[in-house]
This record gives C-alpha cells, structure tokens and sequence, in this order.
C-alpha cells in the first residue's frame, strides 16, 4: 500500500468494523443517525452512514468517531484495530504490525525496557494505570474483608466462631494495608499536579485525613 492510499483504506477498516457493529446491535442506519443526533451530533445523518459503509465517505473526523462508538457501544479502539478479527495491521503508512501490537502502541502500553522519564505522556499513563491497579487491589480486599468479618459474626459455634474472627483480622490488616498504599500513592499523585479519579463510594474513606485501623463492615 503507497502512502497515499494507506488513509483512505484506514477509514475503510473503521467503516466495516461499524457496519459489523452495526449488525451485531441490530441498528438500521437511521437509528444510529438518531443515535448521534440525541447526543449531540446532528450533522452525520442516515445518508453519510449510508456513505461511510459504501466507501463513498474516505474520512471522519475524531469527533464523528467517538459518538458512532457509542451510539454502537463498542470500544473506540476495537474500531481502530479490530483484535481478534485480523493478525496484523498497517498502524502507519508502510508500517505492518500485529494488531495486537498496534493496540498497545495506541494505548500507550507498549512494553518499556526502562520507565518512562517522568512528566511524559507514558509516565502520566503508566501512574493512573498503576492507581487503577491500587484501586482494584483495595476494593477486592476491603470486600474480602468485610465478607470474612460478616462470616465470623453468623457463626454460631464459639470455637469455630473465634477461629473465624481470628482470621477476619488477618483480612482486615490486609485491606488496611492496601488502603495505606493507595492513599499515599494519590498523595503523590497530588504531589505532582496530578488529579487521581475519584474513588468508588465504598474507599471513599481514603481521602480522609486518617485511615481507619481496621476495615469497617459498615452497609
């Protein structure tokens, strides 16, 4: 493929993922056009969908593309560079790679021999993916926890009931460990100008000034 041919086929590909999608969620071409006109997008009607999937229409703009996924409710990036569908993709002109490779390139998640300098764009996302990771890790143990606790509490035979609290406070210290971790990495987040997601409602006590010492089984 010339250079000069490569943007025209690359919003081909975006345009049969669409239709694909399309399909998959049983929408006429009209209906997404009412799709985007209820969320804003008024101007890509019936007629330039119809354009788009015909290969009529060579181009679309990143405004038009991220209100098409989701009226079609998939991922923009699957759109992109459809995984799972083909092997590899020309993710640049004259540039052939395996599609699962153009993804990660795209997403910035492209394995580094060393991190990336800070203040970066990839160390940017490398931080929030790593908050995301803190996230997750803090939610699955303060749920553990409070799961152990409430078992502990239901027992009704003393010993086994002991042995259950005993193991309860295990998970608890855990969660509380993890809770400490997240809360000192979105301190250092704030440290270097950067504003961490917000927290789900069930770690919300970890922007406050102290952490309890034990997980609370509150409801």
């Amino acid at each position: 493929m010339t250079p000069d041919q490569w943007p025209t086929a690359f919003t081909a590909r975006i345009a049969q993922g669409m239709r694909e999608a399309r399909k998959t969620a049983g929408l006429t071409m009209g209906e997404v056009a009412q799709g985007c006109a209820d969320r804003g997008l008024t101007e890509f009607t019936e007629h330039s969908m119809k354009n788009l999937e015909s290969g009529r229409k060579v181009s679309i703009t990143v405004a038009d593309f991220v209100v098409l996924a989701d009226v079609l409710g998939v991922p923009p990036v699957s759109l992109l560079f459809p995984l799972g569908a083909t092997a590899t993709v020309e993710v640049l002109p004259g540039q052939e790679v395996s599609t699962w490779d153009a993804l990660a390139w795209f997403t910035g998640e492209t394995p580094l021999d060393q991190p990336a300098a800070e203040g970066t764009a990839r160390d940017v996302l490398d931080v929030f993916r790593h908050h995301g990771d803190l996230v997750a890790a803090a939610t699955s143990s303060n749920a553990l926890a409070k799961e152990r606790r409430r078992t502990a509490s239901t027992t009704l035979d003393r010993a086994r009931r002991a042995t259950l609290l005993q193991r309860a406070e295990g998970y608890e210290e855990h969660a509380f460990e993890d809770c400490q971790e997240l809360r000192a990495f979105r301190g250092r987040m704030h440290e270097r100008g950067l504003v961490p997601p917000a927290l789900p409602d069930e770690l919300a006590f970890v922007d406050q000034p102290e952490i309890p010492s034990k997980t609370e089984d509150s409801e």
